[in-house]
C-alpha cells in the first residue's frame, strides 16, 4: 500500500513539472487588443521612406532601411520581404538580416523593386506583404505595402513674349511654362504620377551649364527660378528675362524637376535661346529619373532635339 502511494505522489509531481511546456490556450479576452508580451501581438514596422497615400503605405524603389519595434525584448527574430501578394516565407520570399542592441528595436536593409543589379523591376506600383516572425506569434505577422519606382510625368509648353512696358529697361522677356489645359493634346494624361501621386515641381534657368562640375546639386545658383508647385498641371511664369552670350541670344540652361510623394524625381532639361525680339528656340536633352538616391543629370552637349513646337517632357499612360 505504502508503495503504491509513493507511485502516485511521483507521478503528480511529474505531471506539474513538464504543465509549464506545453501550450496553452488564452482565456477570452487575453491575447487580444491591448497589452504588453501577450502571444500574438505583432511589432510595429516602418521603412525609410514609407509614406501613407489614401491608406496604402508606398516605399520607393531601391535599398530602405527597415525597422521593427516590439513592446518587449523579443527574439529570435526573422523578417521577409514578399515581391508579390502571393510570395510567402515558404514560396520565395526573401529573408532580411537584422540586427539590434536592446532586441526591442531591430533594424535591416532590403532594396524593394530592384533585381540584383540595382536595375528597377518592371512592377510600377506593385503590392507585396513584409512579414514579421517570432516564437511569440503563432503565424507570421503581415505589413502591407506598394513600391513606388516610376517617377511623376508632365508635359510642358514653353513660350515667350516680349514684357512691354512691364519691364524696365524694354527688350527683356517673359516665359511660361505650361502644361496644356485641353487633355486631347497629350496622348493620354498630361500631368501626373502613377503611384504614390505627385507631389511638387520646380523650374530653374541657368546662365551656365549648372551640371559642369557636380550632378544631383547644380553647382551655381539659378538666375530665374518659379516657387515650388505642389500640384499639376504646371503653371510657372518667369518675367523680365534678361540675355547674358550677346546682345541678340541669350541661352539659358533650363532644369525642371517633378518629384512624387515618395521622392521619385523626374528631371527634364532644355537649352532656351531668345533673340532680341524674344522669339524662342528649344532645344530639349533626354529626360531622367532618380531612383533610390542615385544623382543623374545631362551634360547639356549630347542628344539635343529641337521641339518646333517648344514642348518638354511626356504624358502618363490614360490607367493611372
Amino acid at each position: 500500500m505504502k508503495k503504491l502511494l509513493l507511485v502516485l505522489l511521483v507521478v503528480a509531481l511529474a505531471s506539474f513539472l513538464f504543465v509549464g511546456c506545453l501550450p496553452t490556450t488564452p482565456a477570452e479576452g487575453e491575447g487580444e487588443g491591448e497589452g504588453e508580451g501577450e502571444v500574438g501581438i505583432c511589432p510595429t514596422v516602418a521603412v525609410t521612406s514609407q509614406v501613407a497615400v489614401g491608406g496604402k503605405n508606398y516605399i520607393k524603389a531601391g535599398s530602405q532601411t527597415i525597422t521593427v519595434t516590439f513592446a518587449v525584448p523579443t527574439e529570435p527574430v526573422s523578417v521577409y520581404v514578399g515581391s508579390g501578394l502571393k510570395t510567402l516565407p515558404s514560396t520565395g520570399a526573401e529573408e532580411v538580416v537584422m540586427y539590434t542592441t536592446d532586441k526591442l528595436v531591430y533594424t535591416g536593409t532590403f532594396s524593394f523593386g530592384t533585381d540584383e543589379t540595382g536595375e528597377v523591376l518592371d512592377n510600377p506600383c506593385g503590392e507585396a506583404y513584409i512579414y514579421v516572425s517570432t516564437c511569440e506569434t503563432c503565424d507570421y505577422c503581415k505589413f502591407p505595402y506598394t513600391v513606388d519606382a516610376v517617377g511623376p510625368k508632365s508635359e510642358i509648353v514653353i513660350a515667350s513674349v516680349a514684357c512691354a512696358d512691364v519691364c524696365d529697361p524694354d527688350g527683356k522677356c517673359t516665359l511660361t511654362f505650361k502644361t496644356p489645359k485641353a487633355a486631347s493634346t497629350c496622348a493620354d494624361v498630361c500631368c501626373g504620377d502613377v503611384c504614390s501621386g505627385f507631389a511638387s515641381y520646380n523650374i530653374d534657368l541657368y546662365t551656365s551649364d549648372p551640371f559642369d562640375d557636380c550632378c544631383d546639386v547644380p553647382c551655381v545658383t539659378p538666375a530665374y527660378s518659379c516657387t515650388t508647385g505642389t500640384v499639376c498641371p504646371i503653371d510657372c511664369t518667369l518675367t523680365c528675362i534678361t540675355g547674358t552670350k550677346t546682345a541678340t541670344d541669350k541661352v539659358y540652361y533650363m532644369v525642371a524637376s517633378l518629384l512624387d510623394a515618395v521622392g521619385n524625381r523626374t528631371r527634364y532639361y532644355a537649352k532656351l535661346t531668345l533673340d532680341s525680339a524674344c522669339g524662342l528656340t528649344v532645344e530639349e536633352f533626354s529626360e531622367n529619373v532618380s531612383i533610390g538616391g542615385v544623382p543623374t543629370c545631362t551634360d547639356f552637349e549630347t542628344d539635343g532635339i529641337v521641339q518646333e513646337d517648344k514642348t518638354i517632357g511626356g504624358c502618363l499612360p490614360a490607367a493611372i
